[in-house]
């Protein structure tokens, strides 16, 4: 009898329990209708370092975590609807006060006060120095649409505000997100902003962006590395990840103080898409034209895209492989062989 009342009191309780994951509704808003738009919401990937690895919030029924961010400015507004009651020595989770712990202050709890934060978009303009400007047709829209990217850092008036409320962004879809020193010089931030116009003014939105440390390489180089990339999820899918890691490529290969790039803890979709990027970047190079690629791995390669693209030399033989597997008819037993055995040769090597 005791084990069912037991039983009992865990299925009461088990109904109190809300996935964190599903209560957290995240809306970057433009416009006051979008408040009512369920299209424009989203959820995060994680939440475990907000509400720990089981992402469970506890004493709630319909849980609601309402994060909406004016597309540019990134305010936000939050509330929670909950049903409290209160069991012998249970307590709810506090899940306001976690919230708070990540969000910087100046947000509304308020959406009046929330929509009039609307009208003030048309002040807001990107952040730093203009690197690149692209545009992605959209076919919702019938139309091409404008994207920039911008490097900037913290002597820009009003960044280091904006930062800490773009940065929240991280800890939703990043699973091993960590805010970073601001106060360390050595950090660049690029940030991609789609541009578009309402009522005749221009106005921005942030779509994504991305925070690179500058190591210092003795005696007299630097190697900046990727540390956090994020495109927010209304914008993914669009090519603007490989616009946004093309233009940093770039930005970095003009520098003669410059080694070469890395990452820091790459994901499996960061390779995928550092893979597409320098490809792309190499392809052009005369030691990768399709006779020196049959030749094999050289060093010819790897000095060439370390001083032209400053690309490492495990970066560059990633590209040697497919820009070789491109050029090899694998119809053709010699050729398939060839590139088998030469794909062999480096597995093994380590091992010799």
């Amino acid at each position: 009898y005791f084990s069912s009342g037991l039983t009992a009191m865990e299925k009461k309780l088990a109904e109190y329990k809300c996935n964190t994951n599903e209560a957290i509704q995240l809306k970057l808003v433009r416009f006051p209708e979008d408040l009512e738009d369920e299209n424009t919401t989203f959820n995060p990937e994680y939440s475990h370092q907000v509400f720990g690895d089981d992402e469970v919030a506890f004493g709630y029924k319909g849980l609601k975590i309402l994060l909406y961010y004016v597309a540019g400015k990134l305010f936000r507004i939050e509330y929670t609807s909950k049903v409290t009651e209160k069991f012998d020595c249970v307590e709810a989770d506090d899940v306001e006060s976690k919230i708070r712990e990540i969000i910087p202050p100046g947000f509304c709890t308020n959406t009046d006060d929330f929509v009039s934060l609307l009208e003030k978009e048309v002040n807001f303009k990107p952040f730093g120095m203009l690197l690149h400007t692209y545009s992605i047709h959209n076919e919702d829209a019938g139309e091409d649409i404008t994207y920039q990217i911008y490097k900037a850092d913290m002597t820009y008036p009003g960044f280091r505000e904006y930062h800490e409320r773009l940065q929240t962004f991280l800890m939703w879809f990043i699973e091993t997100a960590s805010f970073i020193d601001v106060d360390d010089e050595r950090w660049n931030y690029f940030l991609v902003f789609e541009k578009y116009n309402k009522d005749g003014a221009t106005l921005f939105a942030t779509v994504g962006y991305m925070t690179v440390y500058n190591y210092y390489v003795y005696p007299d180089k630097t190697r900046p590395r990727v540390s956090q990339m994020l495109v927010l999820p209304p914008f993914q899918g669009e090519g603007h990840g490989a616009q946004m890691l093309e233009t940093v490529h770039r930005y970095y290969m003009s520098s003669p103080a410059v080694l070469d790039i890395t990452a820091e803890d790459p994901s499996e979709n960061y390779v995928k898409l550092r893979d597409f990027v320098l490809v792309k970047l190499c392809q052009d190079l005369l030691c990768f034209s399709p006779g020196k690629l049959m030749q094999g791995f050289s060093q010819e390669m790897v000095m060439e895209a370390q001083q032209k693209l400053k690309i490492n030399k495990q970066h560059t033989r990633r590209v040697y492989e497919i820009l070789r597997l491109r050029a090899t008819d694998m119809g053709d037993a010699e050729q398939s062989r060839s590139y088998r055995l030469d794909i062999k040769r480096r597995l093994i090597g380590p091992y010799k």
